[in-house]
């Protein structure tokens, strides 16, 4: 076989088992996910554009007045090249955590934010993602959802190097935004407790497993908390949902008892819970329609 055929038919498998991740990212997205695929033995990995967003604006996320607030500021300070910081969103789930995340794409897509989902198991890229993208022109935050790590996990210290404890300086156009269930990202215990200490003057510190804990959680600049929401919350969010759902108020007002039994079924009040009942709702509706 002739070396041009067989240059060429090599090429060709290659082009079929190496990642798209591999090739230049679309940049005219405004997501992008950090994916890796095993490739005879090795780890490739790189950005693949997301063209279809989950969207959803800033004004559908409601009782998360004062954490949208911040946030959106914080963005919008990154967005115009301000000093700006990392964001870490802890508390109740189905708050709406990640949801404001995303919200932030929507808000500031247009202005150059660029929004990059990155796995917990993948955060030990996080020096190679920030060198592919140091040199665009865009804003980038790097997105990590539901964050929480074991004693041994290796992404545990690499988030804290890249966050603020590493000789080499991040990107100028990425900061990190990551949720979580847990306050300090790591499971505690009671063995904890039995650590801390008081010194000469009678002040408690705690002991040096719940400060290795803690230590994360403070390299991020903003830090916000979530919490359960009250009832009158709940129904507020459920009517916003099903007005957009195009129900009138007399409908929307002969929701609330289903939508009560709903949130008690499912043990929680939270705003993910009110707009499942809300699709839920709002569906057999129009099931019901003539």
């Amino acid at each position: 076989m002739p070396l041009e055929q067989t240059l060429l038919r090599l090429q060709q498998w290659l082009e079929q088992w190496l990642p798209p991740a591999v090739a230049e990212p679309d940049w005219t997205a405004r997501a992008f996910q950090w994916r890796k695929r095993r490739v005879l033995g090795t780890d490739v990995a790189g950005l693949v554009a997301v063209h279809r967003i989950a969207r959803i604006e800033p004004d559908d996320l409601l009782g998360v007045d004062a954490q949208r607030e911040a946030i959106l500021r914080n963005t919008a300070q990154f967005v115009r090249g301000l000093p700006a910081n990392n964001v870490l969103l802890t508390g109740a789930r189905g708050t709406g955590k990640s949801s404001l995340v995303r919200s932030c794409l929507a808000r500031y897509g247009e202005q150059g934010l660029r929004l990059i989902e990155v796995d917990k198991s993948d955060l030990v890229d996080l020096p190679l993602i920030a060198d592919r993208i140091a040199a665009r022109p865009e804003r980038f935050i790097v997105f990590c959802d539901d964050l929480s790590f074991e004693p041994a996990d290796a992404s545990y210290k690499a988030l804290k190097a890249a966050l603020d404890g590493s000789i080499a300086a991040g990107a100028a156009n990425l900061l990190i935004y990551a949720t979580s269930n847990r306050r300090h990202l790591m499971p505690e215990s009671m063995q904890e407790n039995l650590e801390a200490h008081h010194d000469a003057a009678g002040d408690l510190h705690p002991g040096e497993t719940a400060e290795e804990k803690i230590s994360l959680s403070e390299r991020f600049g903003v830090w916000l908390s979530f919490y359960s929401f009250r009832q009158d919350d709940y129904l507020a969010i459920v009517a916003h949902w099903l007005d957009r759902y195009g129900l009138d108020a007399v409908a929307v007002a002969a929701a609330r008892g289903e939508a009560l039994q709903f949130a008690l079924q499912r043990g929680s009040r939270s705003g993910r819970v009110a707009a499942q009942f809300a699709r839920d709702y709002a569906g057999r509706r129009g099931l019901e329609a003539p």
